[in-house]
């Protein structure tokens, strides 16, 4: 007799699962399963739902037979050369992406990248403006103004810093009984929040280099965490580039909430808003009602080659 469990970690061909009555056990994919054809690096992504076998081999490993179908995941561009893409996570009540303009920084490309894949899966994502206790008044300002276009197109935003309890316990609250996602570059602070959301899980937390002010990965694979306040975090690996895949450029446009609320208005349904006439979105933007930040990165987009291998971290 079967059973369904949740992927709490891969590690490769290893996956540490939870049963439906909390006991966590390590479980492999027998054979090819029904996984020909899928284009991933892990066809098994931290968050599925599985079904074991009942049996287990004489280690006390179970057997993977099949899992069940995801509500959404996030996904982005493999850098592996052999395969098409990576996913980061599945089945996502709410994605959460920090942010640092410093130590390391985090270009907005690089936020808008990752927007256009969860809003492909209608997956909510807040951003977490962290290091806050870093900034000088200047920054705290631009930060301010993030915040404010991002909330003006949907995507709530908060200034916090992951070593102070108090401008996080709103977190604990939308945590409670939800299955999220934290993400973004290595030294963003992401095992730190989550250390503070719940000490007793202790995750290693790095440094960043002084010589390039990026982060060093401590976490190499995802891993989702029970909070004893209630619900699961999926802490995801430092992610130095977030290259978009199996999106139709034709839709894009649907991804930018600011562009999806007019498009209707363009002269041709099959406008790509970048050179044909009478587009509502060139329109908007020419009147400052688009941001010209969130328009190049759209643009940077339509003009991605699909087919490369992506390792790039040049965000603009």
């Amino acid at each position: 007799m079967s059973e369904s469990a949740t992927v709490l970690k891969s590690t490769g061909k290893w996956y540490t699962v939870e049963l439906s009555h909390g006991e966590v056990v390590t479980a492999r994919i027998r054979g090819r399963m029904r996984l020909d054809g899928l284009r991933t690096t892990n066809p098994i992504a931290v968050g599925d739902r599985v079904i074991l076998d009942d049996s287990s081999d004489d280690e006390g490993i179970r057997s993977i037979t099949d899992y069940e179908e995801r509500r959404n995941c996030i996904v982005r561009k493999s850098t592996n050369l052999s395969k098409q893409k990576q996913i980061l996570a599945s089945n996502v009540d709410r994605a959460y992406l920090m942010v640092t303009i410093k130590s390391p920084v985090t270009q907005l490309a690089f936020v808008d990248r990752f927007l256009v894949a969860a809003e492909s899966f209608r997956i909510p994502v807040t951003l977490l403006f962290n290091k806050i206790d870093l900034y000088d008044a200047d920054e705290l300002e631009y930060i301010d103004a993030l915040i404010y276009m991002y909330e003006s197109i949907g995507y709530p935003g908060y200034k916090i810093s992951a070593e102070n309890e108090e401008n996080i316990t709103f977190l604990q609250e939308e945590i409670k009984s939800n299955q999220v996602m934290i993400s973004g570059h290595s030294g963003v602070g992401k095992s730190t929040l989550i250390n503070k959301l719940d000490p007793t899980l202790d995750l290693r937390t790095g440094i960043i280099s002084s010589a390039h002010q990026q982060g060093q990965h401590t976490t190499t694979f995802a891993e989702m965490h029970k909070l004893q306040s209630g619900g699961y975090i999926i802490d995801t690996p430092g992610i130095r580039a977030f290259g978009i895949v199996d999106l139709d450029k034709a839709v894009i446009s649907h991804y930018f909430p600011e562009m999806r609320e007019i498009i209707h208005e363009c002269k041709f349904n099959n406008c790509q808003h970048i050179n044909e006439p009478k587009c509502a979105v060139k329109k908007a933007l020419e009147a400052d009602e688009i941001y010209e930040n969130r328009y190049y990165s759209y643009v940077q987009l339509m003009e991605e080659d699909e087919t490369e291998v992506y390792r790039k971290n040049d965000y603009k």
